[in-house]
């Protein structure tokens, strides 16, 4: 999900990462892509990756990689995806209001 940087003095490069496991970012990109649909966190990131001037496989590139942290921490807890317990999505539905 996530692209390869190279820098060397004054020269820095991002480029898109081809050696890895294609099926799992097939898998993924494609549950992100899903998920925007029904999930109002999910559609947030997508709309501000947008917003923000990137296409649409890069917005779901993005959402993918919010995706890979929330999976990593439900593997790491031992627990199953909560959206009241994830932050992001808690954000999402109540957001902030300015004073």
């Amino acid at each position: 999900m996530v692209p390869v940087t190279r820098a060397s003095g004054k020269h820095h490069a991002v480029s898109f990462r081809w050696a890895c496991n294609k099926r799992l970012r097939v898998a993924l990109t494609t549950f992100a892509d899903n998920s925007r649909h029904s999930s109002p966190w999910a559609a947030g990131i997508y709309r501000r990756a947008i917003a923000g001037g990137k296409d649409h496989p890069h917005a779901i590139r993005i959402l993918a990689r919010a995706w890979v942290r929330v999976i990593w921490r439900c593997w790491n807890n031992g627990q199953p995806y909560d959206p009241a317990r994830h932050g992001g999505a808690a954000r999402q539905l109540n957001p902030p209001t300015a004073a």
